[in-house]
């Protein structure tokens, strides 16, 4: 178990918690610093050295952590701390750089958000959890909410129930709660099992319906995925990728070329829908971002350009997919800063072509 934490970090986190901010970083060379709302806020400290952040950093994690970063240099994990009365989880991150070590410390909701604090369409989310196989992937970038997507798509499944549900992260975020005739566990890298692979090759033995793969970030990984869409399981998993297109090629690059054909053609039938997302910040600094949505539904003309590998066509398909529920990450940018809650400047960085705000 780790050590009592370091009264100065625990002062932190609190004042992470109490502004509403999604991060704390603790990095030698800077004061510790909060990101709120997207932007970087420095708490009122003096810069840390490498003295001071090693032994604040390290009184947070229990000792297979400390000794996983030293082996591997990093290392991710999830704790729970009392902050003004109550419990409150973070996913940590340690890193090494320069020598010296750093962290980040993400803030995790007690609960799970519904899908109108997200912004997320609830016809979308119906959809997509209602699929009965196949797999769904959320991309974007670090910190643009796919966690929280998958957290909200898969508490809609527990709850309705008559489901089994296995999540593999790296680390646990959420905790789903305990409904009436549903059954889920959530098992995490590093802690119950030794990898994602791992995590789905010895959860397809414990009869799920529901697959939850934090990551897919590895070959071994994007086959057991899948070869489990394509055998009677809905997959939920994330791509670091900036768009939907980019997920599609993104998959077959994890294989050797002689293979890509292959995982393409697997691609082509499992695949049922990608969702890339966006975290833009509001007008009102004050306010949380807002989510812009990219939605590709897998339909004949996508799986036949996934198949022949004519990804240049993907966006076109987007494009003239609206009667099949799909839109444009441009499009919902623009819808966002027509009802006034993304600036001009916001909406101008996240398009295409900035014409199109206007048309």
């Amino acid at each position: 178990m780790a050590a009592r934490i370091a009264d100065k970090l625990l002062q932190w986190l609190e004042w992470a918690v109490q502004a509403g901010a999604s991060d704390l970083h603790v990095v030698a060379g800077h004061p510790p610093v909060i990101r709120l709302h997207g932007d970087l806020i420095e708490l009122p400290e003096a810069p840390l050295t490498a003295a001071d952040t090693e032994p604040l950093l390290l009184s947070s994690c229990p000792e297979d952590v400390a000794q996983r970063l030293q082996n591997s240099k990093n290392a991710d994990y999830s704790f729970e701390c009392e902050l003004g009365g109550k419990s409150t989880r973070f996913r940590a991150t340690l890193f090494l750089a320069g020598g010296d070590t750093g962290g980040c410390f993400r803030l995790i909701p007690d609960a799970i958000p519904d899908l109108t604090w997200a912004g997320f369409p609830a016809d979308l989310a119906a959809r997509l959890v209602a699929l009965r196989d196949g797999l769904v992937i959320v991309t974007g970038a670090t910190g643009s909410g796919k966690s929280t997507t998958l957290a909200m798509l898969v508490n809609q499944i527990n709850k309705a129930g008559g489901y089994r549900i296995i999540t593999v992260e790296e680390p646990v975020e959420y905790r789903f709660p305990r409904e009436p005739n549903s059954v889920i566990t959530q098992r995490e890298v590093g802690g119950d099992v030794l990898s994602f692979a791992d995590g789905l090759k010895y959860g397809l033995r414990q009869d799920p319906d529901v697959i939850l793969v934090g990551e897919v970030r590895d070959r071994e990984t994007a086959q057991m995925a899948l070869s489990a869409a394509e055998t009677g399981h809905l997959v939920f998993s994330t791509l670091h990728t900036r768009d939907a297109k980019g997920a599609i090629t993104r998959l077959p690059d994890l294989f050797p070329p002689d293979a890509h054909s292959g995982v393409r053609s697997q691609l082509a039938m499992s695949l049922r829908a990608i969702v890339s997302q966006r975290l833009l910040p509001s007008v009102q600094k004050s306010e949380k971002r807002h989510l812009a949505l990219e939605v590709l539904w897998n339909t004949h003309p996508v799986a036949s350009a996934i198949r022949q590998n004519k990804v240049e066509s993907i966006d076109n398909c987007i494009q003239t997919g609206r009667e099949d529920g799909m839109w444009t990450c441009d499009e919902s940018v623009r819808l966002l800063f027509r009802m006034g809650k993304i600036t001009r400047a916001v909406a101008e960085q996240n398009v295409r072509d900035v014409r199109f705000l206007h048309q």
